[in-house]
C-alpha cells in the first residue's frame, strides 16, 4: 500500500504552518502510532478517528498503521486534525480516492459517530494554507461564514465523516457551499450626547479618536468616565478588509464568532473587570497561549476600568504591547505571537471612598497618594492625554446649547484622520500615535519657535523624551482638526497641558 498524504495546518498565535500528514499501512502487531510531536488531545485523535471511520461502516486497517505529521520538530495539538488524519488512512487503505485531496486542507473534529464537529482558528488557519498555495479547504460547516472570508480559496462545508468519503469518491452535493453573506450594518453604539457636560473630556475624547491615542479620565462616581469611554469605539472608523481580518482571527482563535456575524468590521470595545488576572489580559495558558483582553481589543479599544483597583502587575503587564502593538508569549510549546494595537482608555476615581464631592472626602493625602500611585510612573508615560473630570450639577440641560453627538464629532474626526493618513501615506502609517518620535523630531520637525515651551518642560525635567514625542504627535492631531497643515505653539502648548494633568 502506498503512503497517502493530506493537509492541516497547526497554528502558532495567529500565524499558522500548514502540517502535511501522511499515513502508512504495513505489516506488523496491529496498532497505530502517530508521531510528530503531537499533544495529549492530538495524542487521543487515533481513537477518536478509528472509531468514526468504525461508525461510518468501514473497516480499521487490521495492522500497524503509522501518522506522520510533518514538521516533525513543529508541536502541535488541538483536535483539528482529526478530518485529515482520517481522509489519509483511508487513501492509504485504498478505501477511497487521492485525487480530491490535492492542494486541498481539511480542519475539524469528528465525534465518534463521525460528526464533523467546529473547531477554533479556522480563519488563520486558512490564510496560512492560502499563503503556501492550498486552494481548497474542507470545515465543519458550522465554520463556513468564517471560512467564506478568506478570498481565492475555495470552501467546502462537511457535517459528517461520510459526507466526506462521498465527495471523494466524487458524489456531487454531498459537501456544502458557502451561503450568501448579506453585509448587515452594524449596531448603532451609544451616542455621545447622552453624557451630561464634561466639555473637556469630550474634546479629549475627540482628540484621542482622531490621533489613536491612550487617554486617562479621574474623577468622582458618576461624572461620566465609564459612559465616555464606551462611546470612543462609535467616534473611530469602520475597520478595513485587512483589519476586519486581524481583528476576526483573533477572536476566531479565542472562540468567540458566531456564524450570524463572522467578520467584526468595527473597531472593539474590551473591558475587563478589575478582578482578571495576568494571562486573562496579556494572554497565557498551558502548551501554546491564548489571546488575551489586549489582543481581542486589537484595532479598537481596551478600558481599564477602576484603573486604581487592578494590580500592579496587571497594569505593568500593558507597557510592552502599548510599545510595541503586540504581545510574545514564550510557553512549553513556543512562543505565541499575538497583535494588540489598542487605543487605552484608563478610568479611575481620585481615592478610594470616592464621595461625589471632593470637598466630602475622608482619605488622607497619603492614602490618595498611595491609591494613585497604583498607576505607575512608567505607564503613565506613555498616556496621552489625561483629564479631570468634575462632579455634575445640574440634571438638566434646557439652558445649555445641545451636545455635538456621535455623527457630528465622527465626521470631524474622519476629516482629521483622512489628512494625517494623506501625510503619512508614504511610511505606511495611517494616525498620528504611530509615528515614531525621530521622525516627529526630524523629517517633520517644528520651528524653534512653535516647541519653545515643550524644550523647556524637557529641559526642567517636567516631562520626559517618550512624553515629549507623545506631546508632538497630539499637537499634529490638533492642528489635523483645527485643518492646519501644520502645529502651532497653541496646539503644542495644549497638548503639554493634556500630558501636565496630575491625577492626584
Amino acid at each position: 500500500m502506498a503512503i497517502a498524504h493530506a493537509w492541516s495546518v497547526a497554528l502558532f498565535g495567529v500565524d499558522g504552518v500548514p502540517v502535511e500528514i501522511e499515513a502508512d499501512i504495513a505489516g506488523g502487531r496491529p496498532r497505530t502510532q502517530l508521531v510528530g510531536l503531537p499533544d495529549t488531545a492530538l495524542n487521543e485523535a487515533k481513537e477518536r478517528v478509528r472509531a468514526a471511520i468504525r461508525n461510518c461502516g468501514l473497516d480499521w486497517p487490521d495492522q500497524l498503521v503509522t501518522l506522520g505529521l510533518s514538521p516533525a520538530a513543529l508541536p502541535k495539538g488541538g483536535s483539528g486534525y482529526d478530518l485529515a488524519l482520517a481522509c489519509a488512512v483511508l487513501v492509504a487503505a485504498n478505501l477511497v480516492p487521492a485525487g480530491p485531496l490535492d492542494r486541498t486542507v481539511l480542519l475539524g473534529e469528528l465525534a465518534l459517530d463521525g460528526r464533523v464537529r467546529p473547531v477554533r482558528g479556522v480563519l488563520p488557519g486558512l490564510l496560512a494554507a492560502r499563503r503556501a498555495g492550498l486552494r481548497r479547504a474542507v470545515v465543519p460547516t458550522p465554520t463556513l461564514p468564517e471560512a467564506a472570508l478568506v478570498r481565492d480559496v475555495e470552501v467546502l462545508g462537511a457535517a459528517h465523516l461520510t459526507d466526506v468519503l462521498a465527495w471523494l469518491h466524487g458524489e456531487p452535493g454531498r459537501l456544502s457551499p458557502p451561503g450568501p453573506q448579506p453585509a448587515a450594518p452594524p449596531a448603532p453604539g451609544p451616542d455621545l450626547a447622552d453624557v451630561l457636560g464634561q466639555p473637556e473630556a469630550r474634546w479629549a475624547l475627540e482628540i484621542a479618536a482622531a490621533g489613536g491615542h491612550h487617554l486617562l479620565l479621574v474623577g468622582p462616581p458618576g461624572t461620566g468616565k465609564t459612559m465616555l469611554a464606551r462611546r470612543l469605539p462609535g467616534l473611530l472608523p469602520p475597520l478595513t478588509h485587512e483589519q476586519a481580518l486581524e481583528v476576526t482571527a483573533i477572536h476566531s482563535i479565542a472562540g468567540l464568532l458566531t456564524p450570524d456575524s463572522p467578520l467584526i468590521a468595527t473597531p472593539p470595545l474590551i473591558a475587563p473587570h478589575h478582578s482578571t488576572s495576568v494571562p486573562a489580559l496579556v494572554g497565557g495558558g498551558v502548551g501554546m497561549a491564548k489571546p488575551g483582553a489586549i489582543s481581542r481589543a486589537h484595532f479598537g479599544v481596551l478600558l481599564i476600568d477602576e484603573a486604581a483597583e487592578f494590580g500592579a502587575d496587571r497594569l505593568e503587564s500593558l507597557r510592552t504591547a502599548l510599545e510595541e502593538g503586540e504581545i510574545r508569549l514564550a510557553r512549553r510549546d513556543g512562543v505565541a505571537r499575538y497583535p494588540a494595537r489598542f487605543q487605552l482608555v484608563l478610568a479611575t476615581n481620585p481615592c478610594p471612598c470616592a464621595p461625589p464631592r471632593e470637598v466630602d472626602c475622608c482619605c488622607s493625602a497619603h492614602t490618595r497618594r498611595r491609591y494613585l500611585a497604583r498607576l505607575s510612573g512608567p505607564l503613565l508615560d506613555r498616556v496621552d492625554l489625561r483629564v479631570r473630570m468634575r462632579p455634575i450639577t445640574a440634571m438638566s440641560d434646557t439652558d445649555r446649547a445641545v451636545p455635538d453627538g456621535t455623527a457630528e464629532v465622527r465626521a470631524r474626526v474622519a476629516a482629521a484622520r483622512d489628512r494625517a493618513a494623506r501625510r503619512w501615506a508614504g511610511h505606511g502609517w495611517h494616525t498620528n500615535a504611530e509615528v515614531p518620535g525621530p521622525v516627529l523630531r526630524r523629517e517633520f520637525a517644528l520651528p524653534r519657535p512653535v516647541t519653545a515651551l515643550l524644550d523647556r518642560s524637557l529641559a526642567s525635567g517636567a516631562v520626559t523624551a517618550r512624553g515629549a514625542d507623545r506631546t508632538l504627535r497630539v499637537a499634529w492631531t490638533l492642528s489635523d482638526l483645527a485643518g492646519l497643515d501644520r502645529p502651532e505653539a497653541d496646539h503644542v502648548a495644549a497638548a503639554l497641558e493634556f500630558r501636565d494633568r496630575r491625577a492626584a
